[in-house]
């Protein structure tokens, strides 16, 4: 044993001392205690391990001396606490216990771990892969689960103690904090007081009811087990749970239960490595010349932690300690000094004489690197190790060692004292803290995108939580986040927005999380509307150059009556219809301040700066206008309206500037997702039908003379903090066959005239049904109406009709002649369904079959395509189910039951002909997305027209359907001359549809005009880009946290809606 000794010193400091590897140290887990609390109880005697122990601690008394076993026995000496053949107490089993005991507690809801169902983890660690990316989708940064929680549960766990708090937190805990974003907590969760171990401790020894009491049964001792006197009433040196610990006494020598206990200096050098976590930090003594002198030794070792010091302080005593290790150790046993047992604030520590620290640094160590043996002077000590681990690192491509070499050195090396931070001049602030502002803007330009300001103020903010100074914390980070203790107003707003919720639902919500966390997140209704007008029409200055004629030039107009106008329109009929608008202009110097910040962003990636931008912006829109069909709802009152309704609606589709000396415009934005209805922003609605030709004047008539005045001006808006030109190009694209012959003046669709783009008759073009070009236009639909309503050359009625070409009303809006890709994808579904019931009944070799037969053939049909596609029939197409049904796995099904072979190879084969030349017209580009089969696309309608005309000739003789040629004679000249036809469809106003009746449900209201008031408010917010973005966030962080909580039924490919039961 003697010779394991001295191996142990000769070896490096963090070895293991021999005294640890005994068998029976394992048992026991030394951790932080109360010394003054602790009874000396003499332990049985034990003359041959007295005798092997004897020299032992003669020898640790002699190298640490008074100190070592005054610190284990609360400054009290050696004899008056241990006997002859004593050793320590065993109420460190108390300890023990209760370290066992919250070990197996939550440090948030103090509940045991087992009871909630799921994993438990580290208060002090870092966040699981799974964690960290979930919280990351939420917009959450922190790496650390102490982050989380000190932002979650408002906790500060960076300075829990062992042997107070627990370690771990339950799964409960965890989901509270996964659902709140790493932000917030929306279930209240109470927090414990936790307190250090006494001799009334509630968890070692709870108190039970008195009927618990009454109903245990008194059980019996255990064999051998030591049975303690009754405690005197006045007695409070002994501990009140003393019937629950079992303690040896020299009468139960062969007891079960006893232990066999470490030296005093072992232990106690076990305690303070519990306390201060200092060995990895500081020097060991053993790297001193042990021939200096005893004095000298213990002088310059910390009387802590026994090893050299590192940033020594003096205490009013007279003794000398590590900065850290007294701090840590005073505020684990308390104030007082380990040496002599006085009183000890913190506060009075002072720094050591001059001339101590100079002889401090100028002690030689013993390099500890294997291989050198050279003595090193402290103060040179960091740089000669500094220098080991480069050339360990360049030879074997290793990492240095987590030591901390900057302990090694003093901080201050002597001379005049150094001056704090703040009492310097700037110059001088700025000259010591030179290396930190360089690291911290490389650390801001490598992670944060050159953000040194976000990187100090987190810092700043760190340091704050570090001194539990939470209120001034929370003040700066919500500077730093723009917010204030709850959700920020937009955030709520598109909550509220995307889920549908009314005002009372919303402020039951409210009130529901208010009282239940004890905390405002989400934010009162009236900070909402505040919200509201800054993304609402009405709010942006700006000016157009010139003036637009015959409107007002005044910027702050929100929603107006559509109506405006109608006296001057229309033989002054007072009107029976409701109608709210946005002033044209208005809205779409709205929209374009939503779009800020991608403009702003397209100008950066194509590198172009302010001076080249001076030609201004042109900005392409798309408008859209079609019924919504019956939106009658029960509730309501106010005038007769009529129940269908008509939205307006437009969409900037695409932003270019030409640089100057360029002769190429640049686009800077590209609408991504043109048919969706989140770009589809709404400008009208009104109660009207769409067959109503005179009312739909009426009403559109301010929207079209506002159009009209905005195409011969420029717009000057703030953009980007400077002022920038925007000229406007309308493209109303965005219609089906029957809101297009409405404006421009045309027949219905069952006329002769059969297109709306050219001027053939359904005869010429059932026999020619792919020779045609485009001869409509606007201009001409207004000469032809003048002829209309003159007659010039006195013609008959039909002669008259054949030379207008089907004109037969005033054109009131101009469109551009081209294809709305959805509704012609629903009428050739249309034609097809037909076409499937008439090859199952075989109309091909009868004429004229009865009513009854149709209606079993499509009886058959809807059954087929039920069973085998999961098809259910539909009174009317829509586009979901012409989807379906324009499928190689749908005219499969229709096959089965046609029964001539020859047949369905024709039925196959025009079904393939369509699917080829379907992805031409319905994509957004496609030449970039389907180059083939635009090429192949002249070919393959011609083959098409072929089958048409011969294998069903029964069905196109001197008749075509007005889509069907429209596809076949011209989807090519139309794509080469815009360069697309399903960007320009009217999906996104169809998507809207929908959009209406739940806000219109949501915003119910006994006035049907403030209702359509608050329908087309919230409709515009739903299409905000600056929402949508929160949104967005929202969406993909539930669909995360879904998959962290349960990653087997939540596959990547379902989508998770977001419900109001969320909130």
């Amino acid at each position: 044993m003697e010779k394991g000794r001295c191996s142990s010193e000769d070896a490096p400091r963090t070895s293991m001392p021999d005294e640890l590897s005994h068998p029976m140290f394992s048992e026991w887990k030394f951790k932080l205690f109360r010394v003054r609390s602790m009874e000396m109880v003499p332990l049985p005697n034990d003359t041959t391990v007295e005798k092997e122990n004897q020299a032992e601690v003669e020898i640790e008394m002699v190298s640490s001396p008074g100190s070592v076993m005054k610190l284990c026995f609360g400054g009290k000496s050696k004899e008056n606490v241990e006997g002859a053949r004593g050793r320590v107490d065993l109420k460190l089993q108390e300890i023990d216990t209760h370290m066992n005991l919250i070990k197996s507690l939550c440090r948030l809801c103090g509940l045991a771990i087992r009871k909630a169902k799921g994993p438990a983890h580290e208060v002090q660690g870092d966040l699981e892969e799974s964690s960290r990316c979930a919280l990351r989708r939420m917009g959450c940064k922190l790496v650390t689960w102490s982050e989380v929680i000190m932002k979650v549960f408002k906790v500060d766990v960076t300075t829990d103690m062992e042997t107070v708090h627990p370690s771990l937190f339950c799964h409960r805990c965890w989901m509270a904090a996964m659902r709140g974003g790493g932000f917030c907590s929306f279930t209240r969760t109470r927090i414990p007081d936790w307190k250090p171990h006494t001799s009334n401790c509630n968890l070692c020894f709870h108190k039970k009811s008195s009927f618990e009491r009454m109903r245990r049964k008194r059980t019996k001792p255990l064999k051998g087990a030591y049975s303690l006197k009754k405690r005197i009433k006045g007695d409070f040196s002994a501990s009140s749970g003393a019937n629950r610990v079992w303690r040896q006494s020299t009468d139960n020598q062969g007891g079960s239960g006893g232990n066999d206990w470490q030296k005093a200096s072992v232990q106690r050098g076990q305690w303070v490595k519990t306390i201060t976590h200092c060995q990895r930090d500081h020097l060991s003594s053993k790297l001193i010349p042990q021939e200096l002198p005893t004095d000298l030794l213990s002088a310059i070792t910390c009387q802590v932690c026994d090893h050299l010091l590192s940033d020594p302080v003096q205490s009013p005593c007279r003794h000398l300690f590590c900065r850290v290790c007294i701090v840590r150790y005073s505020h684990a046993l308390g104030p007082h000094c380990p040496t002599c047992n006085q009183y000890l604030n913190p506060s009075h520590l002072t720094r050591p004489d001059k001339f101590f620290l100079t002889t401090l640094s100028s002690l030689p160590l013993l390099c500890p690197s294997k291989g050198c043996n050279e003595w090193v002077r402290l103060d040179s000590f960091r740089e000669h190790c500094l220098n080991h681990y480069q050339v360990k690192e360049s030879q074997e491509d290793q990492t240095p060692s987590e030591q901390n070499l900057d302990g090694y050195l003093p901080i201050n090396k002597g001379g005049r004292p150094r001056q704090h931070l703040l009492s310097l001049t700037r110059r001088a602030q700025k000259h010591r803290l030179r290396d930190l502002k360089n690291q911290v803007k490389v650390f801001a330009d490598k992670e944060e995108g050159g953000d040194v300001k976000s990187v100090c103020l987190t810092l700043f903010l760190l340091a704050l939580r570090a001194g539990n100074e939470h209120k001034q914390a929370d003040e700066l980070e919500a500077m730093m986040q723009g917010r204030g203790s709850g959700l920020h107003p937009a955030v709520c707003l598109a909550i509220r927005v995307n889920t549908f919720l009314s005002c009372s639902q919303y402020h039951k919500m409210y009130r529901t999380v208010k009282a239940t966390s004890g905390r405002q997140i989400f934010q009162p209704l009236h900070t909402l509307r505040s919200a509201e007008k800054e993304l609402l029409p009405g709010f942006h200055q700006f000016e157009w150059q010139p003036a637009l004629k015959n409107v007002s030039s005044s910027w702050d107009v929100g929603i107006i009556d559509g109506l405006s106008g109608w006296t001057a329109s229309v033989d002054d009929v007072p009107a029976e219809t409701i109608a709210r608008r946005f002033r044209y202009d208005v809205a779409l110097v709205s929209a374009l301040k939503d779009l800020e910040e991608d403009i702003m962003e397209g100008l950066r990636d194509r590198v172009l700066d302010d001076s080249t931008c001076t030609s201004g912006f042109t900005v392409v829109v798309k408008e859209s206008c079609d019924g919504m069909g019956d939106v009658s709802e029960k509730h309501g009152t106010g005038p007769a309206v009529p129940e269908k309704a008509v939205r307006f609606s437009f969409t900037i589709m695409s932003i270019s500037i030409r640089a100057e000396g360029e002769d190429d415009t640049v686009t800077i934005f590209q609408e991504l997702k043109p048919n969706s209805e989140l770009s589809c922003r709404p400008l009208c609605l009104m109660f009207v039908d769409e067959s109503d030709h005179e009312t739909l004047t009426g009403i559109l008539g301010p929207v079209v003379a506002e159009r009209k005045a905005m195409k011969e001006s420029r717009l000057i808006l703030s953009v980007g903090g400077l002022l920038r030109s925007f000229r406007f190009f309308f493209w109303g694209t965005g219609y089906d066959e029957k809101m297009v012959r409405e404006m421009e003046g045309l027949e219905a669709s069952g006329s002769t005239y059969i297109c709306t783009l050219c001027d053939s008759t359904r005869a010429e073009a059932s026999q020619n049904m792919v020779l045609h070009s485009i001869t409509r236009s606007h201009t001409e639909n207004l000469e032809r109406y003048e002829i209309w309503r003159k007659n010039p050359f006195s013609e008959s009625a039909e002669e008259l009709r054949d030379r207008v070409k089907g004109v037969s009303a005033k054109p009131f809006m101009e469109t551009q002649p081209t294809l709305d890709a959805l509704h012609c994808d629903i009428g050739n579904a249309t034609e097809f369904y037909k076409i499937f019931q008439d090859e199952i009944g075989e109309v091909y070799q009868r004429s004229n079959p009865s009513r009854e037969e149709r209606r079993r053939w499509r009886s058959a049909l809807d059954k087929q395509l039920r069973k085998k596609l999961k098809l259910k029939p539909v009174m009317r197409m829509n586009g979901n189910y012409a989807r379906r049904l324009m499928t190689r796995e749908a005219v499969e099904a229709v096959c089965e039951l046609v029964p001539s072979e020859e047949r369905r190879e024709a039925l196959q084969k025009l079904m393939e002909l369509y699917i080829q030349m379907k992805p031409v017209w319905r994509s957004t580009c496609p030449a970039r997305d389907c180059p083939d089969q635009l090429c192949r696309y002249s070919y393959n309608s011609q083959q098409f027209a072929d089958l048409l005309s011969t294998t069903f000739k029964y069905r196109y003789d001197g008749k075509i359907t007005n889509y069907l040629h429209k596809t076949l004679a011209h989807v090519p000249e139309i794509v080469e001359r815009d360069g697309s036809i399903g960007a320009w469809a009217s999906e996104g106003n169809e998507s809207g549809n929908k959009l209406f009746r739940r806000f219109r449900k949501m915003n119910a209201r006994q006035s049907k005009t403030f209702e359509l008031e608050d329908v087309l408010k919230h409709h515009w917010l739903y299409t905000s880009k600056y929402l949508q973005k929160f949104m967005e966030a929202h969406r993909n962080s539930a669909k995360a946290l879904q998959a962290t909580i349960n990653p087997e039924e939540t596959p990547d490919e379902v989508d998770i809606s977001l419900d109001v039961q969320d909130f």
